[in-house]
């Protein structure tokens, strides 16, 4: 997924490596120190660039934030993971959907950021509203789409695919990353995040089986 910028001042080409060197600095930078406390002189600083270059790149902090959110997403879920080729079994698809969905919401940078989201939520739901277009919406719609074209071809009984993409997301966090949020337990081991994906791919595929099998 091509990350897309605010519209900056027009003049010269926009140079890919300051963009890319910016989005990396951002999103460790609001992860560590939350976004109030992070400046875009301290941005600029750990991407080698100056402030007038963000400005350039995304408009000003709010559309950087936006971008850094987009691209540690489509590190984890690029719009290629939810392509489903035809001879490729919906169970194997769901799998790789939902190992990549899980290293990503588990993933330290993640699982900070999401902390700093619920709180400064009292305070403002401006940065909410604009994380939750940028990761988690694009997400969904990308595995409502996927849903749906499993409907379409027979493969998985569905009464509203928009429902059950939320449905499949949700069963993968599980109990685990609550307790991972509220620091009473680490992320899992590759090894347990495996085996908890192949339960939950278990579990949708049973619920959702077309009539007449037991599994699509």
């Amino acid at each position: 997924m091509t990350t897309k910028a605010r519209p900056g001042t027009p003049g010269r080409p926009k140079d890919p490596e300051k963009r890319a060197a910016l989005v990396e600095a951002a999103g460790q930078l609001f992860c560590q120190h939350g976004f109030e406390a992070v400046s875009l002189e301290a941005i600029a600083q750990a991407a080698g660039v100056s402030k007038l270059t963000i400005y350039s790149h995304f408009g000003d902090k709010e559309g950087l934030f936006t971008a850094a959110v987009e691209a540690r997403c489509a590190d984890q879920l690029p719009h290629g993971l939810f392509e489903w080729p035809e001879d490729l079994p919906v169970g194997e698809a769901l799998k790789q959907i939902g190992t990549g969905f899980v290293d990503l919401v588990f993933a330290e940078d993640a699982v900070q950021l999401m902390r700093m989201m619920a709180a400064q939520a009292s305070q403002s739901t401006t940065l909410a509203q604009l994380y939750f277009k940028a990761g988690p919406k694009r997400a969904l719609e990308e595995m409502e789409g996927f849903l749906a074209l499993a409907k379409q071809r027979g493969q998985l009984r569905l009464d509203d695919p928009k429902v059950a993409a939320s449905q499949f997301f949700v069963l993968l966090k599980g109990i685990h990353h609550f307790r991972c949020l509220l620091g009473i337990e680490p992320p899992p081991e590759a090894a347990a995040r495996t085996a908890h994906v192949d339960q939950c791919v278990a579990l949708f595929l049973r619920a959702h089986a077309p009539a007449g099998t037991g599994r699509p």
